[in-house]
C-alpha cells in the first residue's frame, strides 16, 4: 500500500475496480485546511481519464509493474503490434493502451509497462520526442511572419501538426510526444 506522498506521474494503482495511471498530479497545501492531492488518472483497459482528489495521507494500492523495450512492428487497424527487444518475443495492444498512436512510427523504441501479478501490459510509454518526416504542408507564402503564423502539416505516419511557415514537404521534424506538438526542425 502506498499513500498520498508516493503519488507521481507514471505510477500505476488500482481505483474503483480498474487499474488507473496517474498523468498528471498536484499536491495542494490550502491555507486553511488539510492538504490533498489532485490528480487526473487514464484507465488502461479502456482509455477513460478522470480527475480525482485525494486527502492527504489517504491510502492507495499501487500495482507492482515491470518495464520492458518494445520495437513497435507494425498496426493492422485493430491492434498494434510490438516485439520485446530483449527475448523477441511479440505482443499485440489495443489503441487505449497507447497515449499518441499516431506519432508511432515502425521500428520506434518504446518502453512498456508490465503489471507482475499477471503479466498483463498496462500501457505503453513513448520517448520524449519523435522525428518524423513532413509528407503532405501547404507552403508558406512569403511575407505572412508578422506573427508566429503556422500551417497545418502531415506527417509519414498520418498525423496533422501545426509547424511554423518555413516547413516544406520533405522535412523531418521533432514533435513532443507528450503534447503532439511541434518542436523544431531537424538538420541533415
Amino acid at each position: 500500500m502506498a499513500t498520498t506522498s508516493d503519488i507521481r506521474n507514471g505510477l500505476c494503482i488500482r481505483y474503483n475496480h480498474d487499474i488507473y495511471k496517474i498523468v498528471e498530479f498536484l499536491h495542494v497545501k490550502p491555507g486553511k485546511g488539510p492538504a490533498f492531492v489532485r490528480t487526473k488518472l487514464k484507465s488502461v483497459t479502456t482509455g477513460k481519464v478522470l480527475e480525482n482528489t485525494f486527502s492527504a495521507g489517504h491510502k492507495i494500492e499501487d500495482i507492482r509493474v515491470e518495464t520492458h523495450k518494445f520495437q513497435f512492428l507494425y498496426e493492422d487497424g485493430e491492434f498494434w503490434h510490438f516485439m520485446n527487444v530483449e527475448d523477441y518475443t511479440q505482443i499485440r495492444l489495443t489503441e487505449n493502451a497507447l497515449d499518441m498512436p499516431k506519432l508511432l512510427k515502425e521500428g520506434e523504441v518504446v518502453t512498456i509497462l508490465i503489471n507482475t501479478e499477471d503479466n498483463m501490459p498496462l500501457s505503453v510509454e513513448m520517448p520524449a520526442s519523435v522525428v518524423l518526416e513532413v509528407t503532405h504542408t501547404e507552403p508558406g507564402v512569403k511575407g505572412n511572419t508578422a506573427t508566429n503564423a503556422t500551417k497545418p502539416a502531415t506527417v509519414e505516419t498520418g498525423y496533422e501538426v501545426n509547424v511554423p511557415l518555413f516547413i516544406n514537404e520533405g522535412d523531418k521534424i521533432k514533435i513532443e510526444t507528450d503534447k503532439g506538438t511541434y518542436k523544431e526542425r531537424i538538420k541533415e
